[in-house]
């Protein structure tokens, strides 16, 4: 087996629920997938599918209780869940580390920024203090900050939104880890500075030959970034897939329908034709349906969607769809 083709995280029937005062809420409900070395998975969907709890679920970044993660979740043959919290820690941050959306939330606003790089380093690399401080200018001279010296005696309040992204990766990079989660990196920038992040990812992917999971609803990035797709709804798995594949041939009604809304450049709309859109929303936390859990807003449902969920079914190797009309 080559190493590209080693899975690199395993997960298999994840379940993440939080109890609250008004009943259990599935946030994620029984997600199988893996990572291989150096690919980038592209994890999408509408907002509160359970894009992000997956990946802090996998991280161990929610409080238990309220939340609950069952199933496995297997790091190079580690399992995750079953490590206690200091084995956990010696893993988050350093082996995998995670690209928050908003680093402006994310980033301490008392600490430097050359000081949380740093500190990442001292804990994982053991080195002193002068060398993991070295060790954060090279890194923020990596992700192409200008003035990198004195950037790093600067707080987060003092650096533009890009700069900040960049801060993060920097952050995420430092420990030189093997899986990264990137939870819409790119949502808060502008178009420019979306496309030179993107850029700026590609090439320290490849340099560190680092795995990416990239969670986002953009349909655009997956396009460029990855080279696998997988689909979420309502806490689910709906449609996996390479995604030159998924892009030309979506068997899912969901994935057509988040396709179809997305406008072409070059492709003339006929004369008072609006983009397709998917009706209503992804039901609330408490509300989820019986049957298909897409099927209130599917324009292709039948009597069997509403009465019973439809299993998984493979179609090939890494294409897999959860819908009746795939069957």
């Amino acid at each position: 087996m080559k190493e590209q083709d080693k899975p690199l995280l395993t997960i298999e029937g994840l379940h993440t629920c939080f109890h609250t005062l008004d009943g259990i809420v599935n946030a994620v409900d029984g997600v199988d997938m893996v990572v291989y070395r150096g690919e980038t998975l592209g994890l999408v969907g509408e907002s509160g599918c359970g894009k992000s709890v997956t990946a802090l679920s996998v991280l161990r970044l929610l409080a238990c209780p309220p939340a609950e993660i069952q199933g496995a979740i297997h790091f190079q043959g580690v399992d995750l869940l079953g490590l206690d919290r200091e084995g956990i820690r010696r893993i988050r941050g350093n082996a995998i580390s995670m690209i928050f959306q908003e680093p402006m939330t994310s980033l301490n606003p008392v600490l430097t920024i050359g000081e949380q790089i740093a500190e990442s380093v001292r804990l994982h690399q053991n080195l002193s203090g002068k060398e993991a401080w070295r060790w954060a200018e090279t890194m923020l001279e990596m992700v192409q900050i200008p003035g990198p010296k004195q950037r790093a005696k600067d707080y987060p309040h003092k650096l533009s939104g890009g700069m900040r992204q960049r801060a993060m990766i920097a952050m995420a990079l430092s420990c030189n880890p093997q899986l990264i989660f990137a939870d819409e990196p790119t949502t808060a920038l502008d178009v420019t500075i979306q496309a030179q992040i993107l850029n700026l990812m590609q090439d320290l992917k490849q340099e560190f030959h680092t795995s990416i999971v990239l969670i986002t609803h953009d349909l655009g990035v997956i396009a460029e970034m990855a080279s696998r797709v997988i689909v979420m709804y309502a806490g689910q798995v709906v449609e996996e897939a390479p995604v030159r594949e998924l892009f030309k041939n979506p068997r899912h009604p969901y994935t057509q329908g988040l396709l179809g809304s997305v406008p072409v450049i070059g492709k003339k709309a006929k004369m008072g034709r609006r983009l397709q859109e998917i009706p209503g929303v992804v039901p609330g936390p408490l509300e989820t349906p019986g049957g298909c859990r897409f099927h209130p807003r599917c324009p292709k449902v039948a009597d069997l969607c509403r009465r019973e969920a439809p299993l998984e079914t493979v179609l090939g190797e890494h294409r897999r769809v959860r819908c009746w009309l795939a069957a």
